[in-house]
């Protein structure tokens, strides 16, 4: 079973020197020598460093407190969350599912043997409580691939105690600073083994020339693109591990390239693109199972919340609770068997192929202002129909379903005008603004439809069941009257987003 842990260290150069004195460190009342440990670690990747250009590293090691698998994420410049699973001979499937997105197909394959001497200080407050652990390690790193080149040198890593405040390495920082040592210019010891067992030839083969600044209206659009399919990759071992708004992320970077090839057909051609965006569609499907459910849920929980206990006739809660458990069950399962099936692999596939070689259009040549303008003009109009449409409806099922359409579109005209911001500047990112504004006020709306079916079907259940149907009904007159509030603010709410900024 596979454990997490947050790291945040810093790593400095070494030299014969050594360590100065840290008992100068405010804070610091005792420096104890916890001598030598020898550390094995085997660094797996696929053939292409897939891991490595993501600053991912996955690694068995042996020797120390904490041999085992240990793959790393990054978080922040020195921040690393670090996930553990026991020591086996093979790469567990755990670890193996969460670098998924970016290994694809890739067998992990051993890579680089890095073995180190560590020389361990605690550095403990006056109460005897850990602050942070300084070691020195000789580090001798051997390259199992591609001739099986070497390295070897010194370093000063400072990790702070867990729990521990990060301000103090701040003051490890000083100290050192001020003794002559100095940050390291690798951010962890395989991107140091890496570069200093690569062959020169190699390495300036290996390194990419900067991104040019976009120009043409494709420029625009595949950068945009090329983001989103970035944060879908990167999202997927946070989706995995459960952490908070990760789906929600995700589905939103899928909805995003979804929104962008279908408006921006003029610049890629859509016959090659609306297959993906299917599949795009798909996968957003996937993902909103859970998180629809959890936003119903904690909607109708807060609006039980609200009533006083003289209005909670029966066990609501209970029943609600039920519910929702009897619809959310088995969907975690179900998403993670999407992100390990055949199907995901193939889309994200299909967006690098897509990214690599876009099927451009004669418009996609130009200027961004011209194509791009245009595309983002459309999904208004659009947009501007529909809402038109709905107000002209009476309240009902017929207006409901037109407001609900016309609150995927304006979702759609916001992403188209969020990728023509780095090409139309500020008019695309008001409009931007105003779309994300109707989007909310036409959420609001059908989560309002949608809590309504929700308690009915509770009602439903309940009457079966010999319980008051009461309350269910004082929250479905609620809701009733929400909805109708949003439909009342809607009008004046369009007419200043239509007299707005134009493009």
């Amino acid at each position: 079973m596979a454990d997490t842990k947050r790291e945040i260290e810093r790593k400095y150069e070494s030299d014969e020197s050594g360590l100065p004195d840290l008992t100068a460190v405010g804070g610091v009342a005792a420096v104890i020598d916890k001598g030598v440990v020898e550390l094995d670690a085997v660094y797996y990747d696929t053939a292409a460093q897939s891991l490595h250009a993501a600053s991912i590293t996955l690694r068995r090691r042996t020797g120390g407190g904490d041999a085992g698998w240990h793959l790393k994420f990054p978080v922040a410049p020195g921040v690393r969350d670090e996930i553990r699973a026991p020591l086996s001979d093979t790469v567990p499937r755990a670890l193996a599912g969460l670098v998924r997105s970016r290994a694809r197909d890739a067998e992990l394959l051993p890579q680089v043997r890095l073995r180190s001497a560590r020389d361990i200080r605690q550095l403990l407050d006056a109460d005897g409580t850990l602050l942070a652990e300084v070691s020195v390690d000789a580090v001798h790193a051997e390259r199992l691939t591609g001739g099986g080149s070497r390295a070897q040198w010194t370093e000063i890593e400072v990790e702070l105690a867990d729990g521990g405040d990060p301000a103090f390495l701040d003051k490890v920082d000083k100290r050192l600073r001020k003794a002559g040592v100095r940050p390291s210019a690798a951010h962890s010891k395989l991107a140091r083994a890496l570069d200093e067992t690569t062959p020169e030839k190699r390495r300036t083969a290996r390194e990419q020339p900067p991104a040019a600044d976009p120009v043409t209206a494709a420029d625009h659009v595949l950068a945009y693109l090329r983001a989103q399919r970035d944060a879908l990759v990167e999202l997927d071992p946070a989706v995995r591990r459960d952490l908070p708004d990760s789906v929600h992320r995700m589905r939103v970077a899928t909805r995003r390239l979804r929104s962008a090839l279908h408006s921006y057909g003029k610049i890629l051609d859509r016959t090659v693109t609306d297959p993906i965006g299917a599949e795009l569609k798909w996968l957003a499907s996937e993902l909103g199972v859970d998180r629809d459910m959890e936003v119903l849920a904690d909607r109708l929980t807060a609006a039980l919340a609200e009533l006083p206990r003289t209005l909670l006739a029966g066990p609501v809660r209970g029943r609600l609770r039920t519910w929702t458990q009897a619809r959310r069950g088995g969907s975690r399962r179900r998403l993670i068997a999407v992100l390990d099936g055949r199907r995901y692999l193939a889309l994200l596939t299909a967006l690098d192929t897509l990214l690599a070689a876009p099927p451009l259009l004669p418009g996609a040549a130009g200027g961004p202002e011209k194509a791009v303008a245009k595309a983002v003009r459309k999904e208004f109009a659009t947009v501007a129909a529909l809402v038109g449409r709905a107000l002209d409806q009476e309240p009902g099922e017929a207006r409901d379903t037109a407001l609900h359409e016309a609150r995927k579109k304006a979702k759609r005209a916001r992403y188209a005008a969020e990728a023509a911001v780095p090409a139309l500047g500020d008019p695309a990112a008001a409009l931007a603004t105003s779309m994300k504004s109707l989007q909310g006020l036409l959420g609001e709306h059908q989560d309002s439809v949608l809590a309504r079916e929700a308690l009915r079907d509770l009602a439903r259940q309940a009457h079966a069941a010999g319980e008051n149907t009461f309350t269910y009904g004082l929250l479905y007159g609620r809701e009733e009257r929400r909805a109708a509030a949003v439909e009342a603010e809607l009008p004046g709410a369009w007419q200043r987003i239509a007299h707005g900024p134009a493009l």
